[in-house]
């Protein structure tokens, strides 16, 4: 693989898409990196793995990139007695907190980072044992007995003071604690603390078969299963070289847009409530409920969760079914259609959202903004326009975007996407091939790499997975889930800065990010 002037020899990855895996020296593993900037490339994630075989094997870091031609892997073997990597965060911002991750889970060191505060351990691990090396102790965890002092940034002048938020907040949301430095009401500075959520699935997926760990993956983030799921089954599809059959694949994009639209349908509604637009709340949760409802008659699960296994999809689609989502589509796109005029022309409404919240293209840019958040502002990147797999690669999926990056136009965004997921759902259902909607995948007898990328509804989900090449269940030596929120949690921060505090819910629900996603 060619990036700019950087020539790789590379492995492939046997994927529905292009992907390539290479193993890197500590002196090209920056220059990997800065090539991959200089070409317009992104990070996709950074993680650890433990391949060590008693004496045999090496700690690794690896990294992802998105780049013109697919998917770059690469790997870098750490010396054992030093256990550093050069830092990525110069070059990609958003690898501060992967990095940080990392540190805390396998203590490993990014060299020359400016930020190496503990980001996942709270304190409550015991100091030199790290969760996911091999060997590592089922009671690490041990509840400490003061916390230790966390060391925010601190903002100081005339005026400044702060406010802290959380982590346990008045509603049903998931942890996080945000410190706001302001003036009066206008902030000056967010700073995020997460790794509340931390529930030890990386830990987890190497002690369940390999081919049942899709429902872990499905369970991430919640609002996100399909993605997940059928990123997993990507990646343990690819490390197993299997086809899947084409009807398969089509009833999984079905369900994936089936999740962009309910996930779409359920924030524009809570946009339109925290702009104290109780009606807009009303009618998008009642929409939501209807689509869910749906959902549930037909696949199962409100979620459509447990439904994209390896190998395919859990059931087939009965054609009264196929019938029920068409109509419901086109029922759905009338009240949608009706409701985006109402947001339009309503002034108050439109006044909350327009300049609120605003991140300019060259800053979401720069700092790795992905997904719909992205597109609002003026970075086009979607994986299936980008990197069509099958079926999208039939359907010329519409790019949604805007330029503005405020809460308007990512409200704008998800309109447009809602109105194109209907249409591509419609067109599913008309193009639909018959056959077989699953296949029994068989696991290699030797060591095997996969991975997946789906563009879920708040932007690319990556899963990255090792198999042992054991004969044994438990196969996975090691799998990485990698959310979108960890590049845009970040992002949030700056979105924030310059508005006013009563301003900040709207801003973030115009995000609305995963806790539990960026988290595991």
């Amino acid at each position: 693989m060619r990036i700019g002037t950087l020539e790789l020899e590379t492995e492939k990855l046997a994927l529905p898409l292009s992907a390539e895996r290479v193993y890197v020296r500590p002196d090209e593993w920056t220059g990997v990196a800065r090539a991959a900037r200089e070409a317009g490339g992104r990070l996709l994630a950074l993680w650890g793995s433990d391949r060590r075989r008693g004496a045999a094997g090496d700690y690794y870091v690896s990294a992802a990139y998105a780049l013109a031609d697919g998917m770059l892997w690469v790997d870098l073997a750490l010396d054992r007695h030093a256990l550093a990597y050069p830092d990525l965060s110069a070059i990609f911002p958003s690898a501060n907190r992967m990095q940080r991750a990392t540190a805390d889970l396998y203590g490993f060191q990014p060299a020359g980072a400016a930020d190496t505060r503990a980001w996942l351990d709270h304190g409550a691990w015991e100091g030199d044992a790290f969760p996911l090396r091999q060997g590592a102790a089922g009671d690490l965890f041990q509840p400490a007995a003061a916390m230790p002092d966390y060391p925010f940034v601190r903002v100081e002048g005339e005026g400044v003071h702060e406010i802290p938020v959380g982590p346990v907040h008045a509603g049903i949301i998931e942890p996080g604690h945000f410190r706001f430095s302001i003036v009066g009401e206008k902030v000056l500075r967010l700073e995020e603390r997460l790794g509340y959520k931390h529930k030890g699935i990386d830990l987890r997926f190497t002690q369940i078969p390999a081919l049942d760990a899709h429902r872990l993956a499905g369970r991430v983030s919640g609002d996100s299963t399909v993605a997940f799921a059928w990123a997993y089954c990507m990646a343990l599809e690819a490390a197993a070289r299997l086809q899947l059959p084409p009807r398969a694949q089509w009833l999984r994009a079905l369900m994936l847009e089936r999740e962009r639209v309910a996930n779409h349908l359920g924030d524009l509604g809570a946009l339109g409530n925290d702009a104290a637009l109780g009606f807009g709340l009303a009618q998008f949760l009642r929409l939501k409920e209807d689509w869910l409802r749906i959902s549930k008659a037909v696949f199962g699960h409100r979620f459509m969760m447990d439904c994209v296994v390896p190998g395919g999809v859990a059931q087939d689609l009965e054609a009264a079914h196929g019938g029920a989502m068409v109509e419901q589509c086109q029922a759905i796109e009338r009240e949608v259609s009706l409701l985006r005029r109402i947001y339009d022309d309503h002034s108050g409404l439109q006044d909350r959202f327009i300049t609120t919240g605003r991140v300019r293209p060259e800053l979401a840019r720069e700092l790795g903004l992905v997904g719909f958040a992205a597109r609002a502002s003026g970075v086009p990147a979607d994986l299936r326009c980008d990197y069509p797999i099958a079926p999208y690669d039939l359907l010329a999926v519409r790019r949604a975007g805007h330029q503005n990056g405020d809460v308007a136009a990512r409200a704008a965004v998800r309109f447009d996407e809602i109105f194109e997921s209907l249409r591509l759902i419609r067109e599913m259902l008309l193009q639909m091939p018959g056959g077989d909607v699953r296949v029994a995948p068989e696991l290699p007898a030797k060591p095997a790499f996969g991975a997946g990328w789906i563009e879920g509804w708040r932007g690319e989900v990556v899963v990255a997975l090792e198999l042992d090449g054991t004969a044994g269940e438990h196969a996975l030596r090691r799998c990485h889930c990698h959310d979108p929120s960890w590049q845009n949690w970040p992002v949030l921060e700056h979105a924030i800065m310059g508005n006013i505090v009563p301003d900040f819910p709207l801003i973030n629900k115009s995000f609305n990010l995963s806790y539990a996603g960026a988290d595991l």
